[in-house]
């Protein structure tokens, strides 16, 4: 008489062959989905390789145009997943998960280029910003300050377009102190050096101007780019007066970057003349 099997080894062949079936049945996975994931993560690849570009280079226009042809990645990957959720809500595919993560990634990779062009839309074309609109100190030209700036000197900017910097940054106002020129001006140089930047060459306040002096550059953290800084500190009656202007080298706009480095530094000045 023939053996019958064990009921344990029914009750597994009964479980893979109902996850045979499944399988079997099982919905195939959007394809948009897929090449949506690989793409996604590709154009962050891209974008960080020509970020790494951007900031081992000198800086230009010009070394902009790959991180903006990562974007173009970033969007196709972008409306790929869209196109993913379209096709799975109207064939059941699966791969919503895979869809999902690539949507999130280039989101995430697409909002500081979302700021950036909000600033370029809601700013004004302003690369150059003062607290003095009317006489706005001016840039030093020697020797030392040439080659920190390359030879580059900041060209004076036109009267109408500091009013119109004035109606951006109405905050972009000169810093008045109760304290004599002299403790301004060492309240400026450390102000300047808390904020991180290089001061190139620095003169006291006297002479026949009456004026000190501070000449500077700063980095920016993420691209690296050298900005221009000139600090004027002049005498007054009831105190002393200190000016900045801080002017960009790359392109016409600077996306309001100058205006909230001057504010940084008025608010670096305000502590430290609070711990006096």
């Amino acid at each position: 008489m023939r053996e019958r099997p064990p009921l344990a080894f029914v009750r597994r062949r009964r479980h893979l062959w109902a996850m045979h079936r499944r399988l079997v049945f099982e919905e195939p996975v959007s394809r948009a989905a897929v090449w949506s994931r690989r793409l996604a993560w590709f154009s962050l690849a891209v974008l960080l390789l020509a970020f790494l570009a951007f900031r081992t280079g000198e800086p230009s226009l010009e070394r902009l145009a790959p991180i903006a042809a990562a974007y173009v990645f970033v969007l196709l990957a972008l409306l790929l997943s869209l196109l993913a959720f379209a096709r799975i809500w109207q064939s059941g595919h699966r791969g919503v998960g895979m869809a999902s993560g690539a949507f999130v990634l280039c989101v995430v990779m697409l909002v500081p280029a979302a700021y950036a062009g909000f600033q370029l839309v809601t700013l004004p074309a302003l690369a150059d910003v003062s607290t003095d609109i009317d006489d706005p100190p001016a840039f030093s030209r020697s020797r030392v300050a040439l080659e920190a700036r390359a030879g580059r000197v900041p060209p004076d900017v036109a009267p109408l377009r500091r009013r119109v910097q004035r109606q951006a940054y109405p905050k972009a106002v000169p810093i008045v102190l109760e304290v004599p020129a002299e403790i301004a001006f060492d309240i400026a140089r450390r102000a300047a050096l808390a904020r991180g930047w290089q001061v190139l060459e620095s003169s006291r306040p006297g002479g026949r101007s009456g004026s000190g002096r501070i000449e500077a550059v700063a980095r920016s953290r993420i691209f690296h780019i050298s900005e221009d800084i000139t600090i004027r500190v002049r005498p007054r009656a009831d105190g002393s007066r200190i000016d900045i202007r801080s002017a960009s080298r790359l392109g016409p706009h600077d996306l309001g970057i100058n205006a909230a480095r001057i504010a940084a530094f008025a608010d670096e000045v305000d502590l430290l003349v609070d711990a006096r």
